[in-house]
């Protein structure tokens, strides 16, 4: 019986340690990546504005930065891609905007008399900056409302079901705003704007939800008010011969992307603006081939994150050149406890549960509805909320609310999330091309190891992605169909529990160990 035991227990041993094998299809290319991305809003506009430099430029580390340590560790996340929130003008109405967190309300350039005022968003402007001295590449302005002088009820927020909330006959007028916020930001900050994405969550309403009041800008809008909008901004875009890039869609929920949702001409946005009518922008000037969405409420359960996403790759693969993006998320499901503390996106957790839960979706996201960029939602979270890459806090509790609550400066924390996100973002770089990593089971690798891989011609290496939600290390060989790697070696980088993306020790090609609950980031130089 004695031996019996002892024989069974080795065979468990060796079941758990047993090395698997995974081909890096490298001569396989499945897209070319645009970049990994965060927005400003709403926090950066105090923080920017009030916080000692020394915390906010720390701050800034953490999100732009690719330099390393002495040790070769990472000192940020090397984001790529900064969304800036073009605000409505809610701040100066105060009050009376009927936005009832200050927090959630923004400045706008632009004056009741039509002059425009360069030293607004102060706050956003100073990140602006700090991304742009620590390399980050490529810059994103988007709107949630057009400015309270143009809409229809003089609030960054609808009272009208199913309507742009802006005065008939206006659109020139939003979209001329559009292009002389981006050329005035230019102008003042010294730097380009790569897109520009005007309309944000149109499946929303945007109406009041509390008595006559609402918590943030916001508007519906319907696909023919969409693609009027388009067509005269990209025309403003000529004539004043600039480069911008519109990018549309940031539908609320992925599914209006690809499917008629409610008969409301807020869903198939994918047909409407790629499809063979009339609405086709693809051959306006200055829209790109792109259309994005936000992967809120289809993450759980998997089999529901995994069907969806395949969904949106066969919809967009059936449009030629069209890319798709993952241009917002943070969580606001409900998975339970098992999956997340706190069961959903309420309470913070700085640890590794969420972020395994984020790098999951991040890897779907990019494996399966082929997201040529993912771009989380707001970079730093003062609420006990799972919002935030950074969280900024008093020191004495988890967050709040109140209007003065860390508004001239506080205490900040990085997060398990922030670094899972790096393992991504620092080193997948716009331009990369994604590689085949074939026989992957979506499903049951989504509770175990998923992989995807990278391949940077120009510098001539290897990027491999590991997400290991299992509760075991595992051991992999990794066959490359082309190419071999300088000494068969491969650099990992882990985010874990004990570790927040730092470099480990060589690991050889063939002898690749994955830690339990962790993210790792394989780098590699082809010979």
């Amino acid at each position: 019986m004695k031996n019996t035991y002892i024989t069974f227990l080795l065979l468990l041993s060796s079941l758990a340690f047993a090395q698997r094998t995974a081909t890096i299809n490298t001569d396989n290319v499945l897209q070319t990546m645009d970049g990994f991305g965060a927005s400003d809003a709403w926090r950066c506009q105090f923080v920017g504005k009030n916080w000692p430099d020394q915390k906010k430029n720390t701050i800034a580390d953490l999100l732009f930065s690719k330099e390393v340590d002495a040790q070769g560790n990472p000192k940020g996340i090397g984001l790529s891609i900064w969304r800036f929130n073009l605000g409505a003008g809610s701040i100066e109405q105060g009050e009376t905007s009927k936005v009832s967190d200050q927090w959630r309300r923004s400045e706008c350039f632009l004056n009741a008399d039509g002059t425009y005022d360069w030293s607004k968003q102060e706050g956003q402007r100073w990140f602006l900056q700090a991304a742009k001295k620590r390399g980050v590449e490529k810059y994103l302005i988007f709107t949630n409302s057009p400015p309270v002088h143009m809409t229809n009820n003089g609030l960054s927020f609808a009272t009208q079901k199913n309507k742009l909330n802006l005065k008939e006959g206006t659109i020139p007028k939003f979209a001329d705003f559009l292009v002389q916020s981006i050329q005035g930001l230019e102008k003042k900050e010294g730097m380009k704007f790569d897109y520009v994405s005007p309309i944000n969550e149109p499946q929303w309403e945007w109406m009041p939800n509390n008595g006559d009041k609402n918590s943030q800008e916001g508007t519906p809008a319907t696909n023919q008010e969409i693609y009027d909008l388009i067509k005269a901004l990209s025309d403003k875009l000529k004539s004043q011969k600039m480069n911008t890039e519109i990018v549309i869609g940031e539908a609320g929920q992925i599914n209006y992307l690809y499917e008629n949702v409610n008969d409301e001409n807020r869903d198939n946005q994918i047909d409407y603006f790629f499809g063979k009518g009339k609405t086709n922008i693809s051959k306006l000037p200055n829209v790109r081939n792109t259309i994005s969405g936000h992967s809120y409420f289809t993450t759980w359960p998997i089999d529901r994150q995994v069907l969806s996403r395949k969904l949106i790759a066969a919809n967009v693969k059936q449009k030629p050149g069209l890319k798709y993006w993952q241009s917002e998320y943070c969580i606001l499901e409900n998975p339970g406890e098992t999956e997340i503390p706190g069961g959903s996106g309420g309470t913070r957790d700085l640890g590794m549960p969420t972020a395994l839960f984020v790098a999951r979706l991040i890897h779907n996201d990019v494996a399966l509805a082929n997201a040529a960029s993912w771009q989380w939602w707001t970079s730093l979270t003062r609420a006990d909320y799972k919002d935030g890459l950074i969280y900024l806090d008093d020191g004495k509790s988890n967050g709040g609310t109140a209007p003065d609550y860390v508004k001239n400066d506080g205490e900040f924390h990085d997060s398990k999330l922030l670094w899972a996100l790096g393992n991504y973002s620092l080193f997948v770089r716009p331009g990369m091309l994604r590689v085949d990593v074939p026989n992957q089971d979506e499903l049951a690798s989504a509770n175990d190891v998923m992989l995807t891989a990278y391949k940077d011609a120009a510098n001539k290496k290897l990027i491999i992605v590991a997400v290991n939600c299992g509760t075991s290390d595992q051991n992999y060989k990794f066959n490359l169909s082309k190419g071999t790697l300088k000494n068969n070696e491969l650099t990992p980088y882990i985010t874990s529990e004990s570790s927040n993306l730092k470099k480990a020790a060589l690991q050889k090609i063939d002898t690749i160990v994955i830690p339990a609950k962790s993210v790792v980031t394989f780098v590699g130089e082809f010979q």
